[in-house]
């Protein structure tokens, strides 16, 4: 079995389109989502695209994605 290799996707809300952005560099790819999962579907999709040209040799089956997402903070409401 192969070490697996982890690729983290920064990801961030944008109010006024009302979806997550969200980028790879290590990919390379980039994808917008109305939800965080919808965001990591489509960027796993592009990965095992992008995975032979970017990361030869790497084994699919050993890709990891992690999402590190960022939202501002909403009040409460009292």
């Amino acid at each position: 079995m192969s070490k697996p290799l982890i690729f983290t996707i920064t990801a961030t809300w944008d109010d006024e389109a009302s979806v997550w952005s969200g980028h790879c560099d290590d990919i390379p790819a980039a994808a917008d989502a109305p939800t965080l999962d919808e965001l990591l579907a489509k960027i796993s999709a592009m990965a095992l695209d992008l995975l032979p040209d970017n990361h030869p040799g790497v084994d699919p089956a050993g890709q990891f994605l992690q999402i590190t997402a960022l939202k501002a903070a909403e009040p409460v409401p009292a």
